[in-house]
């Protein structure tokens, strides 16, 4: 679904994003897994079309995205759930989810909406309510559902558990766990390394801007290396 291939990305003389390639198969769950500073984030907003390797190319669903706009990577089926949520703080639950479904029709929308609440209902019960009073759960799972609006075929989430205590971390993964089971693919950026691998089809670990491990998420939870750097403390 998803082949990057020796993609290299700078801030300014920075050298971010040295050469990384990876692959998102069709229905996996895929996670980027690394410190802070290791290019995570930064690899999701190359595929979104929000930055630019200079280098290498980007590729979904056979077509080549390396220099698509962003509004237009919406419109092939990637939704990208930034770090931070970045929900409209001052608009309602309803109101974001519909800003997330511009590129559907009208009927459309209204079909999105009835699937987001029937899977999330809390959101329904919640619909007129101003999304910047929400907790910080109910904002990542607004987040989510913001981007399920746009109905993509591969969900790019950017640590969805920050900040959030360990009960809705769990939440959290639950509903990655259905949206995957829906029938979305998902490509998952997190630094909470043991639930990121305990659901995760294939990962690739990332340090300083290189991919430096790669195997099953099974695999890379028994890995020595990953146990003494991302598992343990």
């Amino acid at each position: 679904m998803l082949n990057v291939n020796d993609i290299n990305v700078y801030y300014g003389p920075i050298h971010a994003i040295q050469g990384i390639s990876f692959e998102v198969k069709q229905g996996e769950i895929v996670s980027l897994i690394g410190a802070n500073g290791a290019g995570k984030s930064t690899v999701l907003k190359t595929v979104s079309g929000l930055m630019r390797s200079k280098t290498g190319g980007i590729d979904f669903m056979g077509e080549s995205i390396h220099n698509t706009a962003p509004h237009n990577i919406v419109r092939m089926g990637i939704a990208h759930i930034p770090e931070g949520r970045r929900i409209f703080q001052r608009m309602t639950v309803e109101e974001n989810l519909e800003m997330g479904a511009f590129t559907q029709n009208s009927k459309k929308i209204d079909q999105s909406l009835e699937e987001i609440y029937f899977l999330f209902p809390r959101l329904k019960e919640r619909r007129r309510q101003i999304a910047g009073t929400l907790s910080g759960g109910e904002q990542q799972m607004l987040a989510m559902s913001r981007g399920l609006m746009s109905n993509p075929k591969l969900m790019m989430l950017d640590e969805p558990s920050m900040g959030l205590a360990p009960i809705l971390v769990r939440q959290v993964f639950d509903i990655i766990k259905t949206l995957h089971e829906a029938g979305t693919t998902i490509l998952l950026v997190e630094q909470n390394a043991q639930m990121a691998l305990s659901i995760a089809d294939r990962a690739y670990v990332l340090e300083t801007g290189k991919v430096t491990l790669t195997g099953t998420g099974a695999e890379l939870v028994k890995s020595d290396e990953v146990k003494k750097a991302y598992l343990v403390g």
